[in-house]
């Protein structure tokens, strides 16, 4: 038989202190969505570093690797697209209201400039400027750089300022002459008749196809990597040729590409046919 246990053989139970362990480990809901965040970035990230240095990546982990530079590339695209959108719509404005002077001589003239460059290939336009503009300039004796982002900033201006030009023309004339009319019997003169009522009742006539302009001109700015811009069809390439040009990465890489322009362009032309059935200029 077994002997009976004494004082010293029984356990000694310790003072339970759980409740301060769990109160010094307590994570609120913003630290637990961090939390869960870099844990789901280590698990897309950690097979790239656990399979070392030379090992080959799949696909998935080349553009995951590689997106913060594209993106970096496109957000060049956007810039591009947008001063050159701006440039162009102020000269365009006015070369727009050229085409509707009573003087014939600047009417044709405005006429000639608006049909050749709405008339010519924006990439012939975009090697005029890349290669006929200096690469810089001296103002006051101060040399001031044009990078090539600039110069194709300028040649994707030029057929937007063409564009621009008629869609101002085709607005003015849109509006029933009995508006000039009615300006004419209040003795207001034509600067003033066009300026307060034509070209306000203008605005929401031109916004739509302006915005077609301008997603035209934002998908047109990959032509910039022809002549050496360093936006995202030409990093595209060099990370593609950093990796060694695997097939495999043709695809994915170039569709990051398209898919970063396709949720950028898309929103833009289901707002533009929001504001053309609103606006009944369709």
């Amino acid at each position: 038989m077994r002997p009976p246990q004494t004082a010293s053989d029984l356990p000694v139970l310790l003072p339970f202190r759980v409740s301060r362990t769990r109160a010094r480990f307590a994570v609120g809901p913003v630290r637990a969505g961090l939390l869960g965040a870099g844990l789901a970035g280590l698990v897309l990230v950690a097979p790239a570093f656990a399979q070392g240095p030379d090992a080959v990546l799949s696909p998935f982990q080349v553009v995951l690797r590689w997106a913060p530079l594209l993106l970096t590339g496109f957000a060049l695209n956007v810039a591009i697209s947008l001063i050159a959108m701006l440039l162009g719509t102020a000269a365009g404005v006015g070369l727009g209201l050229g085409l509707l002077s009573e003087g014939p001589i600047l009417r044709r003239i405005a006429w000639a400039l608006t049909q050749f460059f709405r008339n010519v290939p924006w990439l012939v336009l975009l090697f005029f400027v890349m290669f006929l503009v200096p690469f810089q300039v001296t103002v006051l004796g101060v040399r001031v750089p044009l990078p090539d982002w600039i110069k194709a900033t300028v040649g994707f201006a030029l057929p937007v300022m063409a564009n621009v030009a008629e869609i101002v023309r085709a607005a003015v004339r849109s509006v029933p002459a009995a508006q000039w009319e009615a300006a004419e019997s209040l003795a207001f003169t034509r600067r003033q008749t066009l300026f307060r009522i034509i070209l306000p009742q203008c605005l929401k006539r031109m916004l739509p196809p302006w915005m077609n302009v301008y997603a035209l001109i934002a998908m047109a700015t990959v032509q910039a990597s022809i002549v050496g811009v360093t936006e995202m069809l030409t990093l595209t390439a060099q990370v593609h040729a950093a990796e060694g040009g695997r097939p495999e990465l043709f695809a994915p890489l170039y569709g990051f590409a398209l898919l970063c322009f396709f949720l950028y362009c898309y929103p833009i032309d289901r707002l533009t046919a929001r504001l053309e059935r609103r606006f009944e200029t369709a």
